[in-house]
């Protein structure tokens, strides 16, 4: 394994068989040698520098019926709202006012925006957040055509994030019932070749078996996403995999480390959606330098994977993060350090 984490510190690609030994790791010794590498790759390429997203859910309607997803369309559980550009735009402030580097404005594919295919508001409310904060904007709209990317991006998006939570096939089949897996990957390389920035994101604890995550990572890599995330499932109530158990919150934090090996140089984050303040420093230490789902207190807005976890008791702001990034030993990176990285990668993309 000491010849795996070497070579990964070297620059050298790791093959298939390379990551599952890296999966495999269940003793703590090997498990702390894998995130201290992960902690030198990130300091060879961000250094100390944590980026913070703030993040807005605009609206909890959703036309599909996705089995890991709370606000699936067929779940009475869940609050419903649709936020106005007013709220947006006024939140969006807040965040932006508390320090934040981003506003990830996603929403589930509501039926008031994708039944008519008219996304004209939601492309006014990207252009009046970047207009209002100032702040480069990430959209997480779901699976959107060509045509409504190109709109987004020239309203002022500067990324477009959609997760395929996993590209094993029958799994995909399994937990995004009436999706189409091929044209959700497409819509990512087209958002890519319309010179956005792109996320991708992959769920942990599905009964996903190691070969599978290999192949969800593999598939990263094969995309050149610039942000590459895992998270945990939650069990969800009013959800067909409501009785399934917590996984075990490990696998995501050995799967953060291993993204950093594989990604030395993209952005990995450590998200609040999932456990919340308590589990942001095993994140950091795994090598994640983006904290994200920041959410404004106050102001009526829900989580994904936990729609209340920590936010209107304020432990989902920047100075509630801030005090675990310096225990961590790292430091919150400024506005203009996340604008030259977006800016430098914008650029990579436009020369390839």
């Amino acid at each position: 394994m000491q010849s795996i984490l070497d070579r990964a510190e070297e620059g050298d690609p790791l093959s298939e068989a390379d990551v599952q030994r890296l999966l495999s790791i269940v003793q703590e010794e090997e498990r702390d040698a894998l995130l201290a590498a992960a902690r030198r790759v990130r300091a060879a390429h961000t250094a100390d520098r944590v980026f913070l997203y703030g993040f807005l859910y605009l609206s909890t309607f959703c036309r599909n019926d996705c089995h890991f997803c709370f606000y699936r369309r067929s779940n009475r559980a869940p609050p419903r709202y649709r936020k106005t550009p007013e709220q947006i735009v006024e939140a969006a402030g807040i965040l932006a006012e508390s320090g934040v580097h981003l506003i990830d404005l996603t929403m589930g594919e509501d039926p008031a925006y994708f039944d008519g295919g008219d996304f004209e508001e939601l492309a006014h409310m990207v252009a009046s957040v970047a207009e209002a904060t100032g702040l480069p904007v990430m959209v997480s709209p779901g699976m959107v055509n060509q045509e409504t990317l190109f709109l987004l991006k020239n309203s002022g998006a500067s990324w477009y994030a959609c997760y395929q939570e996993t590209h094993d096939r029958s799994l995909f089949e399994e937990i995004r019932p009436g999706q189409d897996f091929h044209r959700r990957l497409e819509g990512k390389r087209t958002a890519r070749r319309l010179g956005l920035l792109t996320e991708e994101g992959m769920l942990s604890g599905l009964g996903e078996s190691s070969t599978d995550v290999v192949r969800t990572l593999t598939a990263m890599r094969e995309l050149e996403t610039d942000q590459v995330r895992v998270m945990s499932f939650v069990p969800q109530p009013g959800t067909p995999l409501a009785g399934r158990p917590q996984p075990d919150p490990d696998q995501e934090v050995k799967i953060i480390a291993i993204l950093r090996l594989l990604f030395p140089d993209r952005l990995i984050p450590a998200s609040l959606d999932v456990f919340g303040l308590a589990g942001l420093r095993d994140r950091l230490d795994a090598g994640a330098n983006v904290i994200t789902s920041l959410v404004p207190p106050g102001q009526g807005f829900a989580g994904v994977a936990q729609s209340t976890l920590d936010i209107d008791d304020a432990r989902r702001t920047v100075a509630s993060v801030e005090p675990v990034i310096r225990e961590c030993g790292l430091t919150a990176a400024t506005g203009t350090e996340y604008r030259r990285w977006v800016e430098d990668r914008m650029e990579r993309i436009r020369g390839t």
